[in-house]
């Protein structure tokens, strides 16, 4: 009976104990693996922040760029097109080569711009096999107040080789100070008169410069000196902006003084039109004095007042909305010189007292991707010349100069083209030249984006 009470109360203990025991282990392992799910979300946690720490980092890094890419207060508020990062190099300077070549054909040997005197730029260049204009450029960001340039030309001028300096500039950042949306640039440097005149010729759409350029600015003015421009905060992007400078460039020519000669003016406004066209006008004023101009070779020399007065406007659209599959481009300049002054042709100076205009219209298609094709049309308008000057190399007979060019170009990447173009120019009464050129152009190195 006692064995029986024993086993009875062993089994019933049995039955208490064991569901007990069950429940321990069951609520020891629920507690590992809630201790392991911890351990796991705190590790994750504190991954997340690490990364949304580097993220914030980044983005305020990209927020606020350092000196190295700022841009000038100048792109602000420009038109889609126009708002592309020019600066982009660190503190090492970027260096670049631009290579430029050419094969050229002419039906005639004179070139000469009836009625209107030539700088040595302005000219036609050589016919054949001839290696062009190259270029050498060092850029930086001095430091986080100040962007460098300078641009030295390689060119053959009278059988030689020269180097000559093209531009060498420095340019404020937005961290300089200055109001937002002031800039200023002092050196020398391709200035704002026009649209041509602040780009390099191997930027351009055609193998030459149409004929007013040519004429009034010997191709580029880039004299010495100093410009300030002001981005306006209005919807549209408003720039105006002036200049001082020395007067040692065409159309003024050697002043032999110490400066300012020459002073400038002008205002632009530009905007989008939806998401896939854009557009800019802009007026420029540049006067100055000049003493003893000498072009055609030092046949002609002019004293006295020039004033030039400038009017641009350019017009871009991409019809599928992807500039880099199509895109159609309109541009055009008017110039109109007026000068007050004195000719001397070798037999003294003759009074001459008289405004002359010229300008160009062109139209620019990219089919594809790679491959463009073109036209433009440019004019100038003949001077009226005194008696003293018939006869001379600025009597044109009132023949009015004018060129047609029609190019095709293919770029395989922004570092290389090569462009076929034909050229119908006729300068002289009764004389047509036909031209054929063949140019490639190469960059080497770092090179910023160019302007809109």
């Amino acid at each position: 009976m006692h064995t029986f009470k024993r086993a009875a109360l062993g089994a019933a203990a049995m039955i208490v104990v064991t569901p007990a025991a069950a429940t321990d282990v069951e609520q020891d392992e629920l507690a590992a693996v809630r201790a392991e799910i911890r351990a796991m979300r705190q590790a994750y946690e504190a991954r997340i922040a690490e990364l949304e720490g580097k993220l914030e980092r980044l983005e305020t890094r990209s927020e606020q760029p350092p000196a190295a890419v700022a841009e000038p207060a100048a792109a602000a508020g420009a038109p889609a097109a126009q708002r592309r990062r020019v600066y982009g190099n660190e503190f090492n300077p970027s260096i670049g080569v631009i290579l430029n070549g050419r094969f050229s054909a002419f039906s005639e040997s004179d070139s000469e711009i009836a009625g209107f005197g030539t700088g040595e730029e302005g000219e036609r260049g050589r016919e054949g096999l001839a290696v062009d204009e190259s270029e050498l450029n060092v850029a930086a960001s001095v430091d986080d107040k100040f962007y460098g340039s300078m641009t030295a030309a390689i060119v053959r001028e009278e059988g030689e080789d020269k180097v000559e300096l093209e531009a060498a500039y420095f340019q404020t950042l937005g961290g300089a100070g200055l109001p937002t949306g002031l800039s200023l640039k002092a050196g020398r440097a391709f200035w704002t008169l026009g649209y041509l005149n602040e780009h390099h010729s191997h930027a351009d759409d055609f193998a030459d410069r149409p004929l007013p350029n040519r004429v009034f600015l010997d191709n580029t003015y880039n004299d010495d000196g100093v410009e300030f421009s002001y981005v306006l905060p209005t919807a549209l992007y408003s720039e105006i902006g002036g200049g001082l400078f020395r007067g040692d460039d065409l159309p003024f020519g050697e002043t032999g003084g110490s400066g300012p000669e020459a002073w400038s003016l002008f205002g632009r406004l530009g905007g989008d039109i939806g998401f896939n066209q854009s557009w800019r006008i802009g007026a420029y004023v540049l006067s100055g004095e000049a003493a003893g101009r000498v072009t055609n070779e030092g046949d002609v020399s002019f004293s006295g007042d020039t004033d030039l007065y400038v009017a641009d406007l350019r017009y871009t659209w991409a019809p599928t909305g992807n500039a880099r599959n199509q895109e159609l481009t309109l541009q055009g300049e008017f110039f109109r010189r007026d000068e007050d002054g004195s000719y001397d042709v070798g037999a003294g100076p003759v009074r001459f007292d008289d405004a002359v205009n010229g300008g160009y219209v062109q139209a620019v298609y990219k089919f594809r991707p790679q491959w463009r094709v073109g036209a433009r049309y440019s004019r100038l308008q003949a001077p009226e010349v005194p008696a003293g000057l018939v006869g001379s190399a600025l009597d044109g007979g009132g023949h009015d100069p004018e060129a047609y060019a029609l190019m095709l170009d293919w770029t395989h990447s922004e570092f290389s083209r090569v462009r076929l173009q034909y050229n119908r120019e006729e300068l002289s009464d009764g004389l047509q030249d036909d031209q054929f050129i063949l140019q490639y152009i190469m960059s080497l190195g770092a090179h910023g984006a160019h302007k809109y």
